[in-house]
């Protein structure tokens, strides 16, 4: 739903919710959509975060799904260790390796909500971009400044070792330079 707010005039944003599949079985999903879809898209974004519940089996699917997503010509935005690192990128840096629980926390102060509970929710993402555009303490120009950042110090390592990074910050590129004035 966030992806989905930005005003583009040049493309069209469709998410799809695979509804928290392995990362491994995002991507094998996304290529089933494509065989049986209608429409030929100049560029597949597979978006997802690192999850780990189970130990390594889970480090593995986020290297493989990353690994294979490429392989077949998709964009990979992953976030390691959660998605809500871009949002906080917004308002501030930060290199340390932080638990999700960290951004939940950090966010429920600036938004004044319970983020773990209610940021998540739907009516909460309809309404994230507006938001953090809204923000006087918050700026994306930063916030891809920051990941850019992270990003460079760390992409030479194995995936699930790019701790704290994102790569949603070449989506959300993408999208502000086709938004309309």
């Amino acid at each position: 739903l966030y992806f989905e707010s930005f005003p583009v005039l040049s493309l069209t944003v469709k998410a799809v919710d695979l509804q928290g599949q392995s990362k491994q079985k995002l991507i094998e999903s996304t290529e089933e959509i494509l065989k049986g879809a209608d429409i030929i898209y100049d560029a597949i974004w597979c978006v997802f975060d690192m999850d780990i519940k189970n130990g390594k089996k889970e480090l593995s699917d986020f290297d493989n799904a990353i690994k294979s997503g490429k392989s077949k010509g998709f964009k990979v935005a992953y976030s390691n260790d959660s998605f809500e690192l871009w949002f906080y990128l917004h308002f501030h840096f930060t290199d340390q390796k932080h638990h999700r629980n960290f951004y939940y926390k950090e966010l429920s102060k600036v938004f004044d909500i319970n983020y773990e509970k209610e940021g998540k929710s739907y009516n909460f993402s309809t309404k994230i971009y507006n938001l953090l555009e809204n923000n006087e303490k918050a700026s994306t120009k930063k916030a891809l400044e920051r990941a850019e950042s992270l990003y460079e110090n760390k992409k030479f390592l194995t995936y699930h070792l790019q701790n704290p990074v994102t790569l949603v910050y070449k989506l959300v590129d993408l999208l502000i330079k086709n938004c309309r004035e």
